[in-house]
Parts: structure tokens; sequence; C-alpha cells
């Protein structure tokens, strides 16, 4: 063989190597591009799933905020209510004692606050 057959044969093998060798580069580049896309899609879908969750808690906050909120107010009612019967309870009470009519033996049939003692006689305590 010729000086000149080799050098070509060297040039052919040598330029398949470097044809082989970008290949591989831009193959590891594409593939490299395409986990970045798919890392690109994770991070969208976990964005999309932290801006859900907190959606979520906060709307679990508010409505727990809300039920703490009714609590509070029920408990104010029942305070309120309280407060109307003791009032209630006193007036009737002064009112009994200053009625000249009211007969004062001792015996005050609202006291327990049971309807029915006051319509059944037998029922009432002395």
């Amino acid at each position: 063989m010729s000086t000149a057959l080799i050098i070509v044969i060297a040039i052919v093998v040598l330029a398949i190597l470097v044809a082989i060798y970008m290949a591989s580069r831009s193959q590891q580049a594409q593939k490299r591009d395409d986990q970045r896309v798919v890392a690109s899609e994770h991070r969208q879908e976990a964005e999309v799933s932290r801006i859900s969750a907190e959606k979520e808690s906060a709307a679990a906050d508010e409505q727990a905020a809300a039920a703490r909120r009714q609590a509070a107010e029920a408990e104010e009612r029942a305070r309120a209510a309280q407060q109307a019967h003791a009032t209630a309870d006193a007036h009737e009470e002064h009112a009994s004692e200053i009625d000249p009519d009211a007969d004062n033996d001792g015996v005050d049939d609202h006291a327990d606050h049971d309807h029915t003692a006051a319509e059944d006689p037998a029922r009432r305590t002395i």
C-alpha cells in the first residue's frame, strides 16, 4: 500500500471517529434538554400543587376561625340569656316582695322555673 492510501484511510477513520463523537455529544445534549423539559414540567406541577395546598390551608384556617367566632357568639348569647333570666328572676322576686296582694307565706312558686309545678298544685314544694 502506498503512503497516500494509508493517509487517506487514516483521515477517513479519523473523520468517522469525529462524526461518532459529535453524534454522541449531540445525543447527550438532546437527552439533557429533554430532562430539562421534564424537570420544568415537574416544577410547574409542584407549583400548582403548592398553590392548591396553600388555598386549601387558607380555606381551612378561615373555616376554623368562623367556627371559633360562632362558638364565641354562642357563648356570649348564652351568657346574655343567663343574665336575662337572672334579671327576670330578680324582678319577679322584687315584685313578689313589694306586692301587697301577693301571698307572702314563704312559698316561692317561680324559684325552680318548673312550669309544670305551677300548673299542678300537688307538685309544688313548700
